[in-house]
């Protein structure tokens, strides 16, 4: 039943503007239509959301007199007084997203609680109106010319594909969220999304594809925490997608708490912990992890845009999550082989100047990973993987200097399925796509054909470095950072890996192309190739005194 909040509830609650762009209408009305029990939710957007947003649910819907109050300021059915904000189990609590939503657009809200006849409210510059509606259980929700009254706020929106992507976003993290409640995103009358509400996986497989999908392990882990003296259960669920297949961007670890999709550091950074070494360094895991516990545990009232809760155990919660991801990973087969690209005869090949490591010598290697080095009284222990791809990044960069990446043609085409936000990111920046090496054609739904692929120095690149290049682009990158991004991955691709044995001549090879390098203390992404111990560590350590032959 709909109720209006007394002025202490309203006090208590840290309430902040709720709409300030498409993608925060269609998120208020998802969390409305979760709240009431929705199992299909399917969302029609026109334009960039300004026009129209419609979202509809087969919920338990509202009766006339709760339609005709809901679009009133602080109205709600979810919140009893002001002792009911600490311990919200809801998503929307605040009362105030459908009149904030009327006062900056046309307003139609159409529902039936399951009653012989629905409702239709309709809210326009002010004015309310209440008729009778023919629907089926549930609510529809309907924004029109939104900001139509704030030509400012319209303004400053970004464009169209941008503003489509951010949507995308929002509910493909809800329905990842909630993987049994089926969802559907249309754009411009074409279905660009959908799920089918029958679990993590096959949530997955709408979002990113049955390649990914069929790489993955869905987990649930059961546990108690202590709070205020008491056990409190919480359980942990979702799925890990294989670290065989990583991302460049730790967005695409999905976090949700009490159904709720946010973007919890807590949570993700528990989450790549539970990885552990399985993941290679800069490489982030596609992953969805949902946590439920006691709403005693979890203030969501700590956000004025209800965009992150604080955990009132949050070390214990953490602790949970790690150990739950890492359980999953252990008892899941993890087996993959793949080639190693080493092309060690060009990119060693000296570049004949003056090397800093002329007068190092190449004494061993040590767990085939790292090379061991006489440098006059130092030890010099030298991480091959990041050295060689150094190397690799200095060499492509000089080779590719004022240029256009080099591309070429994949035949047969790629089909690739991509997620919401992935292909919003391809319409949006198919020009610097392609002057990266790129060309992809619509193949319907979230779907694209991969035709060329950046091919820098004769290394042709894989799908994998698409979605690295779409999450850069996602991340607000410029074209040339972007550009230096990708030399970046490019190099990291083939170069040497934990497990390759090197040659004398090899291992002599790849020192002495180091020291040529403009910066060879570090790899590209800013890890150090070369570590120094001194000897008089080692004397210390064996407490030699200050003599060798002692």
């Amino acid at each position: 039943m709909i109720s209006r909040l007394d002025s202490e509830t309203i006090a208590k609650i840290a309430a902040g503007e709720v709409v300030t762009r498409p993608a925060s209408v269609v998120t208020e009305l998802i969390e409305n239509s979760l709240d009431a029990g929705a199992t299909r939710i399917d969302v029609t957007v026109d334009g960039n959301g300004t026009e129209r947003i419609r979202v509809a649910d087969d919920g338990e819907g509202m009766s006339e007199d709760d339609a005709a109050l809901a679009v009133d300021r602080h109205t709600t059915s979810k919140l009893d007084g002001p002792d009911g904000v600490d311990a919200v189990d809801t998503l929307g609590f605040r009362g105030e997203a459908l009149p904030s939503m009327a006062s900056v657009a046309t307003l139609d809200v159409t529902t039936n609680d399951g009653g012989p006849r629905g409702t239709r409210v309709r809210v326009e510059n002010g004015q309310k109106r209440v008729d009778p509606a023919g629907r089926a259980v549930g609510t529809t929700v309907e924004v029109r010319d939104l900001f139509h009254n704030r030509p400012a706020r319209r303004k400053s929106l970004a464009a169209t594909r941008t503003e489509f992507g951010r949507i995308s976003d929002v509910v493909t993290r809800y329905a990842l969220a909630n993987p049994h409640t089926r969802f559907s995103l249309t754009h411009d009358g074409r279905e660009t999304f959908k799920t089918t509400g029958t679990g993590y996986t096959d949530a997955v497989l709408g979002a990113y594809g049955r390649d990914v999908a069929g790489q993955s392990t869905e987990f649930d882990h059961r546990t108690t925490v202590e709070f205020d003296e008491r056990e409190h259960a919480l359980e942990i669920e979702g799925l890990l997608v294989y670290p065989s297949i990583t991302r460049a961007q730790h967005t695409h670890v999905h976090t949700a708490v009490n159904g709720r999709a946010l973007r919890d550091e807590v949570i993700r950074k528990a989450t790549v912990r539970g990885y552990g070494n399985l993941l290679s360094n800069n490489r982030f895991p596609i992953a969805v992890v949902a946590v439920s516990l006691s709403p005693a545990l979890v203030d969501a009232n700590v956000h004025p845009a209800k965009a992150r809760v604080t955990f009132r155990t949050e070390s214990a919660v953490a602790d949970a999550v790690e150990t739950a991801v890492n359980d999953a990973l252990t008892t899941a087969d993890l087996r993959r082989s793949a080639a190693v690209a080493m092309d060690l005869d060009s990119s060693l090949a000296s570049v004949s100047k003056e090397s800093e490591f002329d007068e190092v010598n190449v004494i061993g290697q040590f767990r085939e990973l790292y090379l061991l080095c006489e440098a006059d009284d130092d030890l010099l222990v030298v991480d091959q993987h990041a050295a060689h791809e150094r190397i690799n990044y200095e060499r492509l960069r000089a080779a590719l200097d004022g240029e256009e990446i080099e591309s070429v043609d994949v035949d047969p085409a790629q089909t690739l399925s991509l997620s919401p936000p992935e292909a919003a990111a391809v319409e949006s920046h198919r020009e610097t796509l392609s002057k990266l090496g790129f060309d992809l054609d619509p193949f319907g739904g979230s779907a694209f054909r991969l035709t060329a692929v950046p091919a820098p120095l004769g290394r042709v690149l894989d799908a994998d470095a698409l979605r690295d290049t779409l999450d850069t682009l996602r991340a607000g990158a410029k074209p040339d950072e972007l550009r230096d991004e990708l030399l970046k991955d490019f190099a990291c691709h083939p170069s040497l890996k934990a497990g390759d044995t090197l040659s004398g001549e090899d291992a002599t090879a790849l020192l002495r192309r180091l020291g040529e390098c403009d910066q060879p203390y570090a790899c590209p992404h800013g890890r150090p190739t070369v570590l120094s111990i001194e000897e008089e560590a080692l004397v210390r350590g064996f407490q030699r005194g200050q003599s060798r032959l002692a």
